[in-house]
């Protein structure tokens, strides 16, 4: 029978530690507001998506101080960071103001051809159409988009709490699910796709129809169930500020493409990004403020790295 390692078990150990921080984040908010000398190191810690992130870095700590300074960066050079900084530059992508005003533009063009009311359709498309376009552009992208759009056209009115409740539950699940058109938008997916050789057309014969369809009727029926308080819904609140140009709007749209299509390649898409930032400083006035914290944060929440480190040092592993 194999012993246990000193890094092992303080692996163990920390990982019931961060169990037990995921589930008391509130006390580190109310810390913020009693104790305002120390808010901001309150705050952050009573952030979810911080709790596992903070705990790897506490265990790179202790094996930087068990085995030394090799040990622990031998460690933190295998570990695989590519889908957290992916995520991170793709939702600030996708959350810019050029970005948001092309998925707003293609919604009102698809509206006109659909034979429903235009609210009704309007919401029917952000909750399906928006979705499976994250089949392309990623399920982070396509959320931000949405939750987006969603915000400007039908949380900013009066709405019941059925209303909000249902649209945000029919979103993560049509989020989750429609990703699969593509073998590289669905994180679970693009972890096994080149392994078993499931390519574009594989996934849309296998999954991606049916993903459809699904989204389809949970959109649907979130329509027809609401279709009354749906009468509020409007266009995008700031319909008055000035349209962001073609030219920028397509050079986002590039750049996005570009992220998308060297989503593998760390070195090359977060070069992109960082020239997608130099072009959005030089024309901030097409811009609005990047979601850099959000992205920041989704990333970091991200387990593919941080469970390596806390749930895997030596070769343990809970799951």
């Amino acid at each position: 029978m194999t012993h246990p390692t000193t890094i092992e078990l303080l692996g163990a150990v920390l990982f019931g530690l961060a169990l037990i921080h995921t589930f008391s984040t509130k006390f580190f908010e109310r810390l913020a507001h009693t104790r305002p000398r120390h808010a901001g190191l309150w705050h952050l810690l009573g952030e979810v998506e911080v709790v596992f992130g903070f705990w790897a870095m506490v265990l790179m700590l202790f094996i930087f101080g068990v085995s030394g300074k090799q040990a622990a960066t031998d460690y933190i050079d295998t570990r695989n960071f590519t889908e957290p900084m992916f995520v991170f530059a793709i939702m600030v992508i996708a959350g810019t103001r050029p970005i948001l005003q092309f998925a707003a533009t293609a919604v009102q063009w698809i509206v006109r051809f659909m034979p429903l009311n235009r609210n009704m359709a309007m919401y029917f498309l952000m909750l399906a159409f928006v979705p499976l376009l994250g089949s392309f552009i990623t399920e982070p992208a396509a959320m931000t988009l949405a939750a987006l759009m969603l915000r400007d056209t039908l949380f900013a009115k009066t709405v019941s709490n059925k209303l909000k409740y249902v649209t945000i539950g029919v979103l993560f699940v049509n989020v989750s699910i429609g990703g699969t058109l593509t073998p590289f938008a669905a994180p679970p997916v693009l972890m096994v796709a080149s392994k078993w050789n499931w390519d574009i057309w594989f996934m849309i014969a296998n999954f991606g129809w049916k993903a459809a369809v699904a989204v389809a009727i949970n959109a649907g029926s979130a329509m027809l169930l609401f279709h009354r308080e749906l009468r509020v819904m409007g266009k995008q609140t700031g319909a008055d500020v000035v349209p962001v140009p073609l030219t920028v709007v397509l050079v986002h749209l590039m750049f996005l493409l570009g992220v998308v299509v060297f989503a593998h390649h760390p070195a090359v898409f977060m070069g992109l990004f960082l020239f997608f930032l130099g072009f959005t400083s030089a024309y901030a006035r097409h811009q609005n403020p990047l979601i850099l914290r959000e992205a920041l944060l989704v990333a970091f929440f991200l387990p593919d790295w941080w469970c390596s480190a806390a749930c895997n040092s030596g070769g343990w592993n809970p799951f």
